[in-house]
């Protein structure tokens, strides 16, 4: 989108809603454009969705399972449930989604650390509601049992949430592969 588009949107944002300040309106538009964009990741692969609350006439609540694969750790995946809502807010993207996430994360293959990383390096992100609230999860190194350490999380921009998961993946040979890294070499400092 050019400078000139993004500057006609957001006046014309800002004459649409004159009770709201002008910074609201800039935070506003960037979490529009920046809807549910995973972070060095492809999109998430839809695994299956359980319903959990049956709706009368819309789409029901859904426990819904995703697979992901780490971008720079080849070998190693991570699937996460979390609740979404459907009802009318739900099917028209309005409905704020509950901070409830849980995740796994496993050793699939041969471990292959492609790049060095910061510790609690996003691994993926994605909003959870139309504006303010984002899931992410992101990776460390506990480097003295050689194990990686995968953390989901949900924040907002006004607080945080101290609904969290955990899982570890430590670092192990894999078929005749026995060479196995470290992954504190990676951590970058």
């Amino acid at each position: 989108m050019s400078r000139q588009a993004i500057n006609v949107t957001f006046k014309f944002l800002c004459q649409m809603v004159p009770m709201l300040n002008k910074a609201t309106m800039l935070s506003i538009f960037c979490a529009l454009f920046t809807h549910s964009v995973p972070v060095n990741a492809a999109e998430p692969d839809l695994i299956f969705k359980q319903s959990y609350v049956w709706n009368f006439l819309t789409p029901n609540d859904k426990l819904v399972a995703y697979g992901i694969d780490d971008p720079v750790v080849e070998g190693v995946a991570c699937h996460y449930t979390q609740a979404e809502k459907g009802g009318v807010k739900g099917t028209l993207g309005l409905a704020e989604q509950t901070s409830d996430v849980s995740l796994a994360c496993r050793q699939i293959g041969a471990i292959h650390i492609k790049q060095k990383f910061e510790q609690g390096d996003v691994v993926f992100k994605e909003s959870r509601s139309l504006f303010f609230k984002k899931m992410q999860i992101v990776r460390g190194c506990d480097a003295k049992r050689n194990v990686l350490v995968y953390l989901v999380y949900s924040d907002k921009l006004i607080d945080g949430s101290p609904k969290n998961s955990t899982s570890t993946v430590p670092i192990m040979p894999w078929g005749t592969n026995t060479n196995v890294p470290k992954c504190g070499d990676f951590i970058e400092k």
